[in-house]
């Protein structure tokens, strides 16, 4: 019946949009003067692996372009989650975040494969750590919510997060910015170039980058104001060559992290906000990124084009951390670790008539990871260490259909087949193989040239894996789910509003949802394992809209209203012998939402923009072990403003995130995780989130 509700919702919002004379083109001029593309109709998105209007789509997707990003201080990829519908990120430590999209995602462990796949430039990235990355050259971030299996692989069940960065031309451009903010040091500075090296035939980029702050955490055991700081340098470089028809792309980058691990301060409940994490010694985490990668693009005729992206990534990491996260002397932990991946993809794009075309492609990857740790039990002085080396092979065919059945009618039928082999080797041997078909159809009717509305039905599936030394359970299954959704996308006839809705329906089986802590089989302190839950179910409705109220002002807003359960446990119980306190998913909010006005007051040869808003997330459930009792941490607003003055090509703000210091937790550990470890608790971790920020940010661009 609640599904049938959801779908009859959907049906319903399509048709009241309809009442909405929708009539944009791609030649109007835009009426507004802020934001270049701030209606569907404007945004060309690469959601289906080529080119398209927004509002084409059939597919929930929030695009974020580069000046969103600049006019919303957003400094790193994870921040465009303050305005996606559905989409939560969060991070607990240098490269380390988590992501989930309607309910679904990872857990507190980041070696379960995410359940939302990034993709920079259509190489998939192995880890989620490069949402922490700065926006440097960043040309447009785009979100797709739901499986996207079919044209993006594995590991998309949640969905995907498409980066595109900018490319070199033969006009020559460039950007300085910088941004200072107090009270923790908070400071970024960037720079980026791009121009014509050989006029016509190569051009290249190249951006600098560094940032640093001391975060809000502090450690008065070790008399430390700055226990979580974190400080990192990027480098990117890139290569656009014209060969005759084909076109060329090499890209690089470096990039180097030295932050904190995992840090959390002992309280006695989840909202009680502590600030002072009281570790023995500090606990480091640092990391090396590096990587290159190239793409061809070439027509075989005038019929077919060509496609091949091929890259090779590798980051090592080393850290130093207490083990029990308290004051009590009794764990360290130290290790380094070494991940190599390399990928290919080759895909066909084809036109077979004017209303049959099609995207056909192969891929192939390999991953190793090298890993090395010890865990000193302070009290006896003992030193337990242990190893782990995996070796990962993945590869999959792939391939979409898209008919315009008339004019106004397309559906669109794709097809995956995905499979993944890891070998792990450590005190104990295992081997994870899947095997998994996804398939994805949909259905797109235009009720004009600027409205229409689509019904989608897709299956998505995450890898599973195995467990890293002294894991009780060697291995844990991939997870999957059917996903069932009705959406619409409109603009009004002079683009001043448009509007994004969707409603959807997730069916998930063995899913990956919650984490738990265990003695180690090695003898000495504990591990965590990853581990299939059982079954759940997540269905809601979602919308963006923006609304140009007159040539100054323009209010953008977005939300999420969800009921993600789970609903069968039973794999759960059978791993761990406990119950869950809860059908509750760890972190995931039953709503949030987004709102932001802007107003442009021309002043002199320049404007002067005033911005504000708000965005606000619902309560959730923290991490715990308990049978009986699940914490509950509080729902919370975060009010961010921001004046700026734009003149030519010079730009000078002044802004505060968090503009009312509010608390909140978004990493909590209940203490029944640590008993039911067998380890004394002083009480309950918690991480809590960055407070207030005020700072300047100038810019020049060229």
């Amino acid at each position: 019946m609640r599904f049938i509700t959801i779908l009859a919702a959907g049906v319903g919002l399509a048709a009241m949009s309809s009442g909405i004379a929708s009539a944009q083109t791609a030649t109007q001029a835009p009426a507004t003067a802020t934001d270049p593309a701030s209606s569907v109709d404007d945004i060309i998105v690469t959601a289906r692996k080529r080119s398209e209007r927004l509002i084409d789509v059939p597919v929930a997707v929030t695009a974020v372009t580069a000046e969103t990003l600049e006019s919303r201080q957003f400094t790193s990829i994870r921040d465009i989650a303050a305005i996606t519908p559905g989409l939560n990120i969060n991070s607990d430590a240098a490269g380390r975040a988590f992501i989930s999209i309607r309910g679904i995602g990872t857990t507190l462990l980041d070696t379960v494969q995410p359940g939302v796949g990034i993709f920079v430039d259509g190489v998939y990235q192995q880890n989620t750590s490069y949402l922490n990355s700065p926006t440097l050259a960043v040309e447009q971030i785009e979100v797709l919510r739901g499986p996207q299996s079919t044209l993006f692989g594995q590991n998309t069940l949640g969905g995907a997060i498409n980066v595109t960065t900018k490319q070199p031309s033969d006009e020559l451009e460039g950007k300085l910015t910088a941004t200072y903010a107090r009270p923790d040091n908070y400071y970024i500075v960037g720079a980026t170039v791009a121009g014509p090296i050989v006029p016509g035939v190569l051009a290249g980029r190249l951006s600098l980058g560094t940032q640093s702050r001391d975060g809000f955490i502090d450690n008065s055991l070790l008399n430390f104001d700055d226990a979580n700081r974190l400080e990192q340098n990027t480098i990117r470089g890139a290569l656009r060559w014209q060969a005759g028809p084909a076109v060329i792309n090499l890209n690089a980058y470096y990039d180097e992290v030295n932050g904190t691990n995992p840090l959390y301060a002992v309280t006695t409940g989840p909202t009680v906000y502590v600030d002072d994490a009281q570790t023995n010694f500090r606990s480091i985490a640092n990391y090396e990124y590096s990587g290159v990668n190239g793409r061809v693009q070439m027509p075989l005729n005038a019929q077919h084009d060509l496609t091949v992206i091929a890259s090779s990534d590798k980051r090592d990491s080393d850290s130093d951390s207490d083990g029990d996260f308290q004051p009590i002397n009794l764990f360290r932990s130290t290790g380094e670790s070494t991940l190599e991946t390399k990928s290919v993809e080759a895909r066909i794009d084809s036109r077979w008539s004017d209303d049959i075309t099609s995207v056909f492609g192969v891929f192939k990857s390999n991953q190793t990871q090298d890993q090395i740790s010890a865990t000193l039990v302070v009290p006896a002085n003992l030193t337990v260490p242990a190893f782990a080396n995996s070796d990962a092979d993945i590869w999959a065919v792939f391939g979409t259909a898209f008919w315009n059945i008339q004019p106004d009618l397309e559906l669109t039928v794709g097809l995956r087949y995905d499979h993944q082999q890891i070998d792990f080797q450590s005190a104990r041997n295992s081997t994870y193989e899947a095997d998994e078909v996804q398939p994805r159809i949909a259905l797109r009717k235009r009720l004009d040239d600027n409205h229409m509305i689509y019904a989608s039905i897709a299956r998505g599936f995450r890898g599973g894996g195995t467990n890293g030394p002294g894991a009780p359970n060697l291995t844990y299954d991939g997870d999957s789910v059917w996903t069932y959704e009705v959406g619409t996308k409109l603009s009004t006839d002079d683009r001043r509003v448009s509007l994004q809705g969707a409603v959807f329906y997730n069916d998930y089986k063995d899913i990956i949802a919650a984490n738990s802590l265990a003695p180690s089989t090695t003898g000495a302190g504990i591990v965590g394992i990853n581990l299939n839950t059982g079954d759940a179910r997540s269905y809601g409705v979602e919308a963006e809209v923006t609304a140009q109220l007159s040539d100054a002002w323009t209010i953008r807003a977005s939300g999420l209203l969800q009921n993600a359960r789970i609903t069968d446990d039973t794999r759960y119980r059978q791993t761990t012998g406990r119950l869950l306190p809860t059908d509750r998913i760890p972190f995931q909010p039953d709503w949030t939402l987004s709102l932001q006005s802007d107003y442009v007051v021309p002043l002199g040869r320049g404007d002067l923009t005033f911005s504000g808003g708000i965005v606000g997330k619902g309560d959730r459930i923290g991490a715990g072990l308990s049978s009986t009792f699940a914490p509950e941490l509080d729902s919370y607003f975060l009010a961010n403003a921001t004046i700026s003055y734009r003149v030519e090509g010079l730009e000078f703000a002044v802004f505060s995130n968090n503009l009312f210091d509010e608390e909140f937790y978004e990493s909590y550990i209940d203490s029944s995780t640590l008993t039911a470890a067998g380890l004394p608790a002083l009480g309950n971790l918690g991480q809590i989130g960055d407070g207030r920020r005020v700072g300047v940010r100038v810019g020049y661009s060229f």
